[in-house]
C-alpha cells in the first residue's frame, strides 16, 4: 500500500529541488526533513514561510498517499509559531487524524533541529481527497 507514496515521492521534483528527504513513510504517517539554505531565506534573513509550508505539504502528501489510492490536497492552513533559521534542519511530521471515504484530515508539526524534541516552528492542518477508493469491498473508516 505504501507504493503510491513511494512512487509519488520519487517523481516529486519540487521537493527534490528544495533538498527535502523522506525520513519515514508508514500508513497514515510521513516525515520529511530539509536544511534551510541561503536561497530559502526572506528579507528578514528568516526561512520563507512558503518554504516551510512546502515542507509541511510534502510530509502531508506522503501520509495521505500511504494507503494506496492517489490522494491530493483539498486545502490546508498553517500557523507559524517561530521562525526557521539559516542552517537549521527542519522536520515535518504528518499524522492522520481522520480518514472517511475519500476524505482525509492530517496534522503536521514542523520542528527545528530534532524531529521529536526540537522547537516547534509551525503547525499545519491538511485536507485530502483521494481520487478513488481501493477495491476492498468496504469503505475506509
Amino acid at each position: 500500500m505504501l507504493e503510491t507514496a513511494h512512487a509519488m515521492w520519487a517523481a516529486d521534483r519540487a521537493s527534490a529541488m528544495l533538498g527535502m528527504e523522506a525520513v519515514e513513510v508508514a500508513p497514515g504517517r510521513g516525515t520529511v526533513s530539509m536544511v534551510v539554505r541561503p536561497d530559502m531565506v526572506n528579507g528578514h534573513d528568516l526561512c520563507h514561510g512558503g518554504v516551510i509550508a512546502s515542507l509541511a505539504d510534502s510530509a502531508f502528501a506522503l501520509a495521505c498517499n500511504s494507503h494506496g489510492p492517489v490522494a491530493v490536497a483539498a486545502g490546508f492552513t498553517i500557523d507559524f509559531l517561530r521562525p526557521g533559521r539559516l542552517g537549521q534542519t527542519l522536520y515535518a511530521e504528518a499524522r492522520e487524524v481522520s480518514l472517511r471515504g475519500r476524505s482525509g484530515l492530517y496534522d503536521v508539526t514542523v520542528r527545528a533541529d530534532d524531529p521529536e524534541t526540537g522547537e516547534v516552528i509551525a503547525e499545519f492542518r491538511g485536507r485530502s481527497r483521494s481520487r478513488s477508493l481501493p477495491d476492498r469491498g468496504e469503505p475506509r473508516a
